[in-house]
């Protein structure tokens, strides 16, 4: 049975009751999200001061994100599924042409697309919104009480990331990017969706949906030729959840000391 990423906690990270959803349901919570990261996206864009900072936060977190998994990056198993994952999922891309994009052909989407599809692409974009909170709530303390300028060292990111006090939302952005690697483990295993997908992609590129048809493209493939799709994802949450844990326990070091992923 499909979940929906957001049933699973209210805004507070107090747990609700999920009930199974229609397509109608997937085809409005989608839409949702769309629409929830782009509001966000242009509230930065139109103050350039702060954009320069969210780019800054971005970069660091990226940083942080390729030092922390260069054991899969370099793996040639998981490359392709790591690599979508740090630049698609959460990366440096400006996405304003795919979201736009998403919007504009979203009616088309809910006819075309089977309820599974639909679900996967709206689990990526709520990660992708609730990235895009957390990260406003971060680059607030980090201006505002922490007095951020040009750089961002650990001891400012780890003391933010505390003030912050969203535990319960963090540990959902963990099962968010889990539960959308397993959709997708589960989508490319349908030789019918790959197939609609690659007929998409001609009249994408005709109506100016390239970018979107591309995103969707890199997903799907850098799954088909994943290697162990489990522990690809297994390695993610364990890693993921303990550096949270010790940013909350204050530790001095808390993206250092990774496990190595298995064979």
């Amino acid at each position: 049975m499909f979940r929906f990423g957001f049933s699973l906690l209210t805004r507070r990270g107090e747990p609700v009751t999920a009930e199974p959803p229609t397509t109608s349901d997937t085809a409005a919570f989608l839409l949702q999200q769309i629409r929830r990261a782009r509001a966000l996206r242009l509230a930065h864009a139109a103050r350039p001061d702060r954009a320069a900072k969210r780019l800054l936060l971005r970069e660091w977190q990226a940083a942080r994100l390729k030092r922390t998994y260069a054991d899969l990056l370099d793996h040639p198993g998981y490359r392709a599924a790591a690599e979508f994952f740090l630049s698609d999922l959460y990366g440096l891309k400006d996405t304003s042409e795919r979201d736009a994009a998403v919007e504009r052909i979203y009616p088309a989407m809910v006819k075309m697309l089977p309820e599974p599809a639909l679900h996967g692409i709206g689990l990526a974009l709520e990660l992708d919104a609730l990235s895009e909170e957390l990260d406003a709530q971060l680059l607030d303390v980090l201006i505002e009480q922490l007095g951020l300028r040009d750089q961002i060292t650990e001891v400012a990111y780890g003391d933010a990331y505390r003030r912050c006090d969203n535990y319960a939302l963090r540990k959902h952005q963990i099962e968010l990017l889990t539960q959308t690697g397993e959709d997708l483990a589960l989508i490319v295993s349908k030789p019918f969706l790959y197939r609609v997908l690659r007929a998409m992609r001609r009249p994408a590129l005709v109506a100016g949906f390239g970018e979107l048809q591309s995103f969707l493209e890199r997903g799907f493939n850098a799954f088909r030729h994943l290697s162990e799709p489990r522990t690809f994802l297994e390695t993610i949450e364990r890693r993921e959840t303990r550096i949270l844990d010790r940013l909350y326990a204050c530790h001095p070091r808390p993206f250092d000391e990774q496990e190595p992923v298995k064979p």
